[in-house]
This record gives C-alpha cells, sequence and structure tokens, in this order.
C-alpha cells in the first residue's frame, strides 16, 4: 500500500506520500511517481495508479506537470495523458474527478485547500519556484476560481530541511534581491562562505505575507531519513546515479 506521510487535516483529501509501498527495485525503490525517471515505465504506472486508488481517484485522473523550477500555474479544466503535463510548476483545480500531483526529491511540496475542499492547489517550490513566487502565483490562481487567501490552507510537506541543506553565496544573493529581511533564514554554514537555508520556514513566511490563512509546516527532512524519502542532495553527496521522486497529491473534495 502507498504510504503517506500524517499531516493536519487541510479540508480535502491529500497525502504527502513517502517512497514506501510501491514496485519498483533498487535505486527507484519502491514507491517512484516520476514518469520522466528512468525507471521501468510498468512500475512507474503501478506506483501510480496506487497513489491515485488510495485517494480515490481513476490512476488516469492523477495529473502531472513538466516541473522546470518556475512560477507558472495551470488551472486544470481537463485531464491529460501521464507525461504530457505542461511546463509548469503548479496547477489549480475545482473538478472533483481529477487530482494533483507533484513531485519531489528535496524540494517543497505544498498543497493547498480552501476551507470547504472545494479549489485546491499543488505547488512543487525549489528554492527558485519560491523566490520567483510560485507560492503566490498559486494563492492568485485558486482565488481566480472564487477561493480567498484568508480561506485557504496549505501544508508545506516534506523536504530539505536548514540542517542539511548548506547553500552558497549565489543562492543566499538571490533569496535577498528579493527582500533583505529574508536574511532570517540562513544560520551560518559550517564552512566559510556557506550559509545553512530553511526552505521550508522560507515558504511558509511566502505564504503568510500572501495572506493564506492557515499554514502547516511538516518539518521532516528528507535527506535525513533515507528510509521514507528520496534526497537529490543526498544522491549528489554519494556521487550516486538517478534515483526516485515522492509524490504529494491533493483533490477537492
Amino acid at each position: 500500500m502507498a504510504q503517506a506521510l500524517t499531516v493536519e487535516p487541510i479540508g480535502a483529501p491529500h497525502g504527502f506520500f513517502t517512497r514506501i509501498g510501491g514496485v519498483s527495485t533498487g535505486a527507484f525503490a519502491s514507491l517512484n511517481c516520476s514518469v520522466s525517471s528512468p525507471d521501468n515505465p510498468d512500475s512507474i504506472r503501478e506506483n501510480r495508479a496506487r497513489v491515485a486508488r488510495s485517494l480515490g481517484v481513476e490512476p488516469a485522473a492523477l495529473l502531472g506537470l513538466t516541473q522546470v523550477h518556475g512560477n507558472a500555474v495551470v488551472t486544470v479544466t481537463r485531464p491529460w495523458m501521464a507525461g504530457q503535463g505542461g511546463q509548469a510548476d503548479a496547477m489549480v483545480t475545482a473538478r472533483r474527478d481529477v487530482a494533483l500531483g507533484i513531485v519531489t526529491a528535496d524540494c517543497a511540496p505544498v498543497l493547498f485547500a480552501a476551507s470547504d475542499g472545494s479549489v485546491v492547489g499543488a505547488a512543487h517550490a525549489g528554492w527558485r519556484g519560491a523566490v520567483s513566487g510560485v507560492l503566490e502565483a498559486t494563492v492568485a490562481a485558486m482565488a481566480g476560481l472564487g477561493a480567498a487567501a484568508s480561506d485557504m490552507i496549505a501544508a508545506v510537506g516534506p523536504c530539505i530541511a536548514q540542517a542539511s541543506y548548506e547553500v552558497g553565496p549565489d543562492l543566499r544573493g538571490q533569496v535577498l534581491a528579493h527582500a533583505a529581511a529574508d536574511s532570517v533564514f540562513f544560520a551560518p554554514g559550517r564552512r566559510e562562505d556557506r550559509w545553512q537555508f530553511d526552505l521550508a520556514g522560507y515558504c511558509a513566511a511566502r505564504l503568510r505575507s500572501a495572506g493564506v490563512g492557515r499554514v502547516i509546516v511538516t518539518g521532516v527532512d528528507t535527506l535525513a531519513e533515507e528510509d521514507r524519502f528520496f534526497s537529490h542532495r543526498r544522491r549528489t553527496l554519494a556521487k550516486a546515479g538517478p534515483i526516485g521522486h515522492q509524490i504529494s497529491v491533493i483533490r477537492p473534495a
């Protein structure tokens, strides 16, 4: 069974799924849900089908995007074939027969819902997307479907935590170029000219500034929990090959 992290209710059926409960093997073990990975395509289809059914939708109704670390948002009015999602990093919908899926392996998955669950959103927020405004753009797109920001709940899912996320001056400079006050999300690094970045805290602050009524942060570190989550940074440090991606999914109530 596809295993999801237990979090506070956010008004709509959802799940921050772990890497546990799928059929993939090796570096993709076991619930790899990235259609662009070099995993066995049949395994990916089965993994995604397990996730979809756990949320009460047909496998073909679990939608995804070609994620590009930007701020574009798709308003879903009809489903599309797996692997044919547009280049964007967030989706919103009021259709009850589809589910929105975001794949991550250290970036922050953020799930949104109006308090009555009638409108939902899902965003992929790496640092580039967060700085460029993907979260605010998702709030605006949901507002276009009739959901007021003050009535929204947003949950920041498992992502790389500050203690695990060493960054250099380029990343820090781009964050501070947007707002100098965001220096509070950087702690001193363990090496000269390095800092530890609080991605989840940064996303939560951007959501609150956008007027989101309630913000939840899971506080789970994807790099630190190898048994439960895929992590790009862990792979990079280990000089390993391709890995899988976990998925975070939400659908209207």
